[in-house]
């Protein structure tokens, strides 16, 4: 059942994964925390060995997906590229027209797999670089930072960037997920279903988000400007990034995590500027509007994630993809899910008045 996939509490402010809470699966690797999703249980030890065996041997990608890469515009957000690269790979799955719980499986595994490799190749090209080739030894995490930057990252910038692959995977029935579900609901193939997703994240109120907190910190600049950044834009009733959420009225866990590992990389860094500064815009929302006006309106997850890619130098234009990174997995369950129903989701129309 799809309920069963995530649950979520949002006055108490929980968020589980196949019943296990948050907190406990940021602590395990993300191909865990993946097969978890998929398949509906906590793998063992030889189970993980061959489900990431499986998913670190098809992270590469072949020479005609580098080159529509390179023809890509860089001037837009990286998402724009990835959802075209996602369709045109799909050209290339041996198993693109078998819809049987193995070939899906199979489908599955290359696209969680191979989406860092496509994120970090067109950064790179983006940016006058060659790609650099996964390493089929490192973490899911770690091994994207890799391709990213050409070199090996510091233990916890990888395991920062595993945290926000597990804590980006699965939310429920968010815009993404539900719009991948409709399309498996008409037993469209698992690539079409992932593009469809792709889509909808790409929108400011979904997964847009993240990168314009990265763009608000920026434009903030240093903590003496925040407090009057904040009040200059509530004064204008106009939205401060990163804060509210549909589901939760209080604390989204996920930004609580987000803020613990956002507080991790400035000490280590010996650089509070930018984790002072989203503070400062933190406790001024929570002033003005919690406080003050008695509104639930806390940091969500794009907040402080925002914040460590700011630390760890990736820029708003890979926020979006990123997150897409981690939330494929999630998709890939709800889509499993939806394929078993075999039952096409029809909403009538009257019930847009509700959205």
């Amino acid at each position: 059942m799809s309920k069963n996939i995530c649950f979520i509490d949002g006055l108490e402010g929980i968020l589980k994964y196949r019943e296990i809470d948050i907190n406990q699966l940021v602590e395990l690797p993300y191909d865990a925390v993946s097969y978890l999703l998929i398949q509906g249980e906590l793998p063992g030890d030889q189970e993980l060995a061959e489900y990431a065996a499986c998913l670190h041997g098809e992270r590469e990608v072949n020479r005609e997906v580098i080159d529509v890469i390179r023809m890509c515009n860089f001037n837009v957000d990286s998402i724009e590229a990835l959802r075209t690269i996602v369709s045109f790979i799909s050209q290339f799955d041996p198993d693109i027209n078998d819809s049987s719980p193995e070939g899906n499986m199979r489908k599955a595994i290359r696209l969680i797999a191979k989406i860092p490799t496509i994120v970090a190749a067109y950064f790179r090209i983006a940016n006058g670089k060659q790609p650099v080739p996964p390493d089929p030894s490192l973490s899911h995490g770690a091994n994207f930072l890799y391709m990213l930057r050409g070199n090996k990252p510091t233990q916890l910038e990888a395991e920062v960037m595993e945290k926000d692959f597990i804590l980006s995977a699965e939310h429920e029935l968010n815009a993404s997920t539900f719009s991948s579900r409709v399309t498996a609901s008409t037993l469209s193939d698992l690539y079409s279903a992932v593009v469809s997703g792709l889509c909808t994240l790409k929108g400011p109120l979904h997964g847009g988000a993240r990168a314009e907190v990265v763009t608000m910190i920026e434009e903030i600049a240093c903590p003496e400007n925040a407090e009057n950044y904040v009040l200059d834009k509530l004064s204008k009733k106009e939205k401060i990034m990163g804060f509210g959420h549909r589901v939760y009225k209080t604390y989204d866990p996920r930004g609580t995590i987000f803020k613990q590992l956002a507080k991790q990389l400035a000490e280590a860094k010996g650089d509070m500027h930018w984790y002072n500064t989203a503070e400062v815009v933190e406790n001024t929302v929570i002033r003005e509007l919690v406080e003050k006006k008695g509104k639930p309106i806390y940091p969500n997850v794009d907040f402080y994630s925002g914040v460590i890619y700011k630390y760890m130098d990736i820029p708003p234009q890979l926020a979006t993809s990123i997150f897409a990174i981690g939330r494929v997995s999630g998709w890939i369950a709800h889509c499993f899910d939806q394929y078993e129903k075999k039952k096409i989701i029809r909403p009538r129309a009257f019930m847009l008045d509700e959205c």
